[in-house]
């Protein structure tokens, strides 16, 4: 395999991840037959096709194990450029992917972010995941991190522990009234609706399966945004798992009332990171596990 380019590195990244060449040429500021050319030479580099052309983009398995490195050579590209700044360099914009699943995205995760000191040169792109599948966009090389409930670091990656999200079983007192006989208790669930986030969201269903035993019949209904989700819950469409950032002032008020007979379930959390002496990562790490601390159960 001939030595990569580093340009045409870049310009994978910015393929894959504006998913289109006329996307990838604008921020680029090249014209997209310059995208299609360098493109064309990296899979001449690397002996093999590297990205399907569809819509969006798709990177191949060999374009995946190319995108990874050129996402790491970026990183640390930055951390020279930093080092060197007092020489006079120009640094340029650096977009760090990160995989975050929704209920850690909506209430903590960006307190981590936020409590950076405020640079120009990084720009951070947040993919919102469940927190079971996270870790696939780290595997792919699609992110240089990710909020992740699995322990096992991916292969060239690291795991730091983070804490739990705690869920607590809710649902308004009109719904308790409709459909569980005006006892809000887990064991009348059998045939009441619940609320799922998405078809991945399999935390309802397992407190279903752990309380009913069967599979069950019960009406789902799907609210895929936070928004709706909790609105879902609090409208008595449904009994849901709130984390606790989410239901605890209603639950205090009688907005909500808890399921009698359910214990919460807590899900751990890990960050999950490249490998890498890269100081970008490093300073992103720091702040996730201060934001983590403050707001998830030890």
């Amino acid at each position: 395999m001939a030595e990569l380019n580093t340009d045409q590195l870049r310009t994978l990244v910015a393929v894959i991840d504006e998913g289109t060449f006329d996307a990838a040429a604008a921020r680029l500021h090249v014209t997209p037959s310059a995208v299609s050319q360098r493109i064309k030479a990296l899979e001449q580099s690397a002996g093999a096709v590297l990205v399907r052309r569809v819509t969006p983009i798709q990177a191949t398995e060999a374009g995946l194990v190319v995108l990874r490195h050129a996402r790491k050579l970026a990183l640390l590209d930055l951390d020279l450029t930093r080092e060197l700044s007092a020489a006079g360099r120009e640094a340029g914009v650096l977009s760090v992917p990160i995989a975050v699943n929704t209920d850690s995205l909506d209430t903590w995760f960006l307190d981590a972010l936020t409590a950076l000191t405020p640079r120009a040169d990084i720009v951070f792109d947040l993919r919102r995941e469940d927190q079971e599948h996270t870790l696939e966009l780290l595997r792919s090389g699609e992110v240089a991190a990710a909020v992740t409930s699995i322990a096992e670091p991916v292969q060239g990656a690291v795991s730091v522990p983070l804490g739990s999200m705690r869920y607590r079983a809710v649902c308004s007192p009109a719904y308790a009234e409709a459909h569980l006989g005006g006892v809000a208790h887990i064991k009348r669930i059998a045939a009441a609706p619940y609320v799922d986030f998405d078809r991945k969201d399999q935390l309802q269903h397992r407190l279903y399966h752990a309380v009913v035993g069967t599979e069950g019949q019960a009406p789902r209904h799907y609210a895929p945004t936070t928004g709706a989700f909790t609105r879902a819950i609090f409208g008595g469409l449904g009994w849901g798992l709130l984390p606790d950032q989410q239901c605890a002032a209603a639950l205090e008020s009688g907005e909500l009332v808890r399921l009698g007979g359910a214990r919460s379930v807590r899900v751990p959390l890990y960050w999950q990171r490249w490998a890498i002496s890269s100081g970008v990562l490093d300073e992103v790490t720091d702040a996730v596990r201060t934001a983590a601390r403050a707001s998830l159960v030890r």
